[in-house]
């Protein structure tokens, strides 16, 4: 084992460690406008939070050529619609996407990076659902499925989200064809309050200040969501091909 590695190992056994370069950017909920005070006496409740998390893979520079060339060896020479998976065909157009197994096969590299983004999961979801658990309760993440997509000039993913996991997430592997002010291959997610804007007057106006968040790809970059957040992937104009690795978690108690 590397040094890299050694010290990649070292990292996932230090919870505090993993955890701080994890920082929460966004609630789509609205956040609590802090009306009270003494004089009034109201006080500001803020309900159904969803947080979506982002953080920077320390070794996407020791894994990125390597799982550059495993995905382009099972894309092979066949055509850019190329959707192995079979799942949601109609919603995707010019990307190639694996069977939803990519992570699980024995490649040192690909399991290299099971590991991170499993123990990364798990890091964020123990800090969130602690206080909802017994006692001295220990958790263990596992990524059932996981695909990449090889998305070329004017591919897409339509809106969608992820149905029998808790917890999803994106890693950009290579994203330098991408362009955040045209909007080009970009991810875009959603307001999960289906009815907040079925009235709209000047009393609902905070309500509806982000009713979309969308989010810039960064190479090495890792964004982390729940399952039930809508979410798409916008048309992709570069030339360079962009690529993910996309992956749905579970977390069990053991």
């Amino acid at each position: 084992m590397t040094a890299s590695r050694s010290a990649f190992f070292y990292c996932l056994l230090n919870a505090k460690l993993m955890f701080t370069p994890v920082k929460r950017i966004y609630q789509l909920m609205t956040d609590p406008y802090l009306i009270t005070d003494d004089q009034t006496g109201i006080e500001a409740i803020t309900l159904w939070q969803t947080q979506l998390f982002i953080t920077q893979n320390p070794y996407h520079n020791l894994l990125k050529e390597a799982l550059i060339r495993l995905i382009y060896q099972d894309v092979g020479t066949e055509g850019s619609d190329q959707i192995k998976s079979d799942v949601a065909v109609t919603a995707k157009k010019h990307l190639m996407e694996s069977e939803l197994d990519f992570l699980d096969q024995p490649d040192a590299d690909v399991q290299t990076l099971n590991v991170y983004l499993s123990e990364l999961i798990n890091m964020i979801a123990t800090e969130l659902n602690q206080p909802f658990w017994p006692d001295d309760a220990e958790s263990e993440t596992t990524l059932i499925e996981s695909w990449y997509h090889v998305t070329r000039h004017g591919g897409y993913h339509d809106i969608h989200s992820h149905p029998n996991c808790s917890w999803c997430g994106i890693y950009y592997l290579q994203s330098d064809g991408t362009d955040f002010d045209e909007r080009s291959g970009i991810n875009r997610f959603y307001d999960p309050r289906t009815n907040a804007d079925h009235f709209l007057d000047a009393g609902a106006s905070y309500l509806n200040a982000n009713g979309i968040l969308d989010i810039e790809p960064a190479e090495g970059q890792v964004v982390i969501f729940p399952s039930y957040l809508m979410h798409s992937a916008l048309p992709y104009f570069g030339e360079q091909d962009r690529i993910v690795i996309a992956f749905n978690a579970r977390v069990d108690l053991v």
